[in-house]
């Protein structure tokens, strides 16, 4: 547990966050949220007060709001590299991006006035260029039955641990993002009923491939786009991740030896995190 102090004053973050973060208790348009806590900004509010509010706020996140901006991103940062299993570029990768945080804050929101509390860890990002946000670490209860659902495959180690991290997790103009645990369980079948109703699937060079194989953990915001883990390619005895285009209903070519960015195939999930992140560092 980290140790609690008051908190220097908070860095003026991201104007993004200010306005995302704004609350219209009337619910009116004018915000997106009926109630909106700072808990970064309110050194006085007490565990037992803010966990009836929130049950699934971290007490870790919590001890993490009652300290200052640069402990809070270095405690973070540290606790991404304890997380995640140790690939040779993700140190410096690491190191870079949370270079480019000014500020990590706690907020609790509530969407409307009868709804609990939901707890997001917010990454701000310096010069104003937006934010990323998670969603608090998955449950023993959520992560059994995201197994469970796929009682055929195994996930990958470095997606599962991330989990660990955020159970959701998504930037400044993205919604949806990385998709929660459950719901990436009931968007595997969304996304096999969209893909019945359309011609057989093919690859970029018109591979045949079984839709069954892919399973959708990224959704791109208004539209059919999503990266999946592709139960049958395992380039570093992990399945890796592919891109389907609901433009052109086809996946990825993994064997076409161009490079990951330009194919949207990544060999594990942690390249894929790392092209998520990489516009900012």
């Amino acid at each position: 547990m980290v140790k609690r102090r008051q908190p220097t004053p908070t860095v003026d973050m991201d104007h993004h966050i200010k306005e995302f973060y704004r609350c219209s208790p009337d619910e009116s348009p004018s915000g997106n949220f009926h109630a909106v806590i700072s808990l970064h900004e309110a050194p006085d509010v007490r565990w037992e007060e803010i966990s009836a509010k929130t049950p699934l706020l971290p007490r870790g996140w919590y001890e993490l709001a009652h300290l200052d901006s640069k402990d809070r991103v270095e405690f973070t940062r540290d606790f991404w590299m304890m997380k995640i299993p140790y690939r040779e570029r993700l140190t410096p990768f690491i190191d870079r991006f949370f270079s480019s945080v000014d500020d990590i804050c706690v907020f609790l929101t509530q969407k409307k006035f009868s709804d609990p509390f939901e707890a997001h860890l917010v990454y701000s990002l310096r010069g104003n260029t937006g934010f990323y946000q998670g969603l608090p670490p998955i449950t023993e209860k959520n992560q059994a039955a995201l197994q469970a659902a796929f009682p055929k495959y195994l996930l990958p180690p470095d997606y599962l641990a991330f989990l660990q991290i955020h159970d959701g997790f998504s930037k400044t103009t993205d919604c949806t993002g990385l998709t929660h645990s459950l719901g990436v369980i009931e968007l595997y079948q969304i996304f096999q009923e969209f893909l019945a109703e359309k011609d057989p699937l093919l690859t970029s060079q018109g591979v045949p491939v079984n839709p069954e194989t892919l399973i959708p953990f990224y959704e791109s915001f208004g539209m059919p786009f999503y990266q999946c883990f592709w139960a049958e390619w395992y380039p570093e005895q992990e399945m890796g991740n592919v891109y389907y285009s609901g433009e052109a209903h086809t996946i990825s070519d993994v064997f076409c030896g161009a490079s990951s960015a330009e194919t949207m195939a990544f060999a594990t999930f942690t390249e894929w995190l790392m092209f998520y992140l990489e516009r900012v560092v």
